[in-house]
């Protein structure tokens, strides 16, 4: 069965709004054959992201910049990962109170270096989300799932 891992830093009340609704997107119903796996940044390991068939990753923005924690998890999962995920699809979320261009930018960045194929936009959402945010998320977590079907 495809897996499809969610990487997330979730230090917030925002970040837990927009995480749920990326899952209630993932774990869809009409979404059939697809393991969502749900790992904090802090947690996640190479061994799960080779594990995985397609990522999908949230983050806040800590002083322009993706989270330290996500990019933790990229420091330990970037080498043992590099050959062996090309061409994998992710997908992206993020939150910030004033700007998400730096934290995107990063993340891009590492992603096309690991040579992943990104899926759509990221969703990014500034200050408190609202319900097109929500949806979006929602939305973000249903079409990356959805793209691993079998």
């Amino acid at each position: 069965m495809p897996m499809l891992l969610v990487v997330h830093h979730t230090p917030s009340p925002t970040m837990q709004a927009m995480l749920e609704a990326v899952l209630a997107g993932a774990r869809d119903d009409a979404i059939e054959g697809v393991d969502v796996v749900v790992r904090p940044a802090l947690v996640a390991t190479a061994v799960d992201v080779l594990a995985a068939d397609g990522y999908l990753l949230g983050t806040p923005v800590n002083i322009g910049y993706m989270s330290g924690a996500l990019k933790h998890f990229f420091d330990q999962a970037y080498y043992p990962c590099l050959d062996v995920t090309v061409g994998r699809p992710y997908a992206l979320y993020v939150h910030g109170n004033n700007d998400t261009m730096g934290a995107v930018r990063a993340v891009e960045s590492i992603a096309t270096g690991l040579r992943w194929r990104r899926l759509r936009e990221p969703v990014t959402v500034i200050g408190t989300p609202d319900a097109k945010d929500r949806e979006a998320c929602w939305e973000l977590g249903a079409s990356t799932a959805a793209s691993l079907m079998p």
